[in-house]
């Protein structure tokens, strides 16, 4: 049961906060204050429901002691508590403390791992699954710097995908993703293991990470390609290097003032995020074992082409239908991971 306490001083807060508004505030506070209010509203209808079938339960209750009404309110009860169970649930995961950067747009980051040119590929196969996951949300999503290897596939990709709630699902992307399968380059048709490791970042903002001019070391130089049209052949790649934190952040398109502010950009989101890890770490010594933890040394997926199977190692879901989590058909998986993650976050506020 939810403390009417706790429900009122929620109403209390959303009241204040619509009034506010409306008084014609402006500036930097009034910002904030509709932030604060569009992330309430959810938690505020969740409650609304709620009360009205706590005080639907109460009556119907109250009904058992009327002769006349007690068949039917013995009839209706089970139906009713149900649905005031469900409710409860809802505002209970509604009220758990929301992650301040799921809102934020995502810094996506794909290298292979172990197995040579096989790896390489098989993070060209992720690129394209996120591409087309996004496009299926009606997100937007642009590569910031892609390095191709020989045979077509990646040796690195940076992408920002832009959208509503990209990094509140794209985060449980990070960690390491294994597959098996028999590589293109295999003449004796073996089943080999690779990896590729992902890294899922929100977007940063200057007020966010404010970087000193006199911890970075920026150089130009000659982007490397797999030859032919990739090959840059001016010096307008740009090479960041944060002495701090020994963060080093490329980028090789055509124009080296992008490329500047592509590097800012990634770095920003590469700091953020280390920021991000250390109070994660402060506030809970068990955070590896947690769902969404960001840890990318985690083996965190396997995807096996001959089964047409993908596991998910962190919540032991398993899917046969590889074929169309490979164009990009995730929800899911993803929708499995957010409940794990909601219910773990539940136990822990017991």
């Amino acid at each position: 049961m939810i403390a009417p306490a706790k429900i009122e001083q929620i109403l209390s807060r959303f009241a204040f906060l619509e009034a506010k508004l409306q008084s014609g505030l402006s500036g930097p506070e009034a910002v904030a204050l509709a932030r604060e209010y569009s992330d309430l509203r959810p938690v505020v209808e969740e409650a609304a429901r709620y009360r009205a079938l706590v005080a639907e339960r109460d009556a119907t209750e109250a009904m058992l002691a009327d002769p006349e009404m007690r068949a039917l309110a013995e009839e209706e009860l089970p139906a009713l508590r149900a649905r005031l169970s469900g409710a409860e649930q809802a505002l209970r995961i509604a009220l758990l403390p929301r992650d301040a950067a799921d809102a934020r747009p995502a810094i996506l980051e794909i290298r292979p791992g172990t197995g040579g040119e096989e790896a390489a590929l098989f993070a060209g196969d992720l690129l394209r699954m996120y591409q087309r996951h996004a496009e299926a949300r009606g997100w937007r999503f642009e590569v910031l710097e892609e390095q191709a290897s020989d045979l077509g596939g990646i040796r690195e990709v940076v992408a920002r995908v832009a959208g509503e709630g990209v990094f509140a699902r794209l985060k449980y992307e990070s960690g390491v993703h294994r597959v098996q399968r028999v590589p293109v380059t295999e003449a004796g048709g073996r089943i080999h293991t690779s990896a590729a490791t992902v890294a899922v970042l929100p977007e940063a903002e200057e007020v966010d990470i404010r970087i000193d001019p006199a911890d970075i070391r920026i150089d130009t130089m000659r982007a490397s390609g797999a030859g032919g049209q990739h090959v840059n052949k001016t010096d307008s790649a740009v090479r960041i290097t944060h002495f701090p934190s020994g963060i080093v952040v490329t980028s090789s398109l055509k124009s080296q003032h992008q490329n500047r502010d592509i590097a800012m950009q990634v770095l920003r989101a590469r700091l953020y995020q280390a920021e991000r890890d250390r109070a994660d770490s402060a506030r809970s010594a068990d955070r590896r074992a947690q769902v969404g933890s960001g840890d990318r040394s985690e083996r965190i997926r396997t995807y096996n082409f001959p089964q047409g199977r993908m596991t998910d190692h962190r919540i032991n879901l398993t899917l046969y239908r590889l074929d169309a989590i490979m164009q990009g058909d995730l929800d899911e998986v993803i929708d499995a991971l957010q409940a794990d993650a909601q219910a773990t976050a539940l136990a822990e506020a017991q």
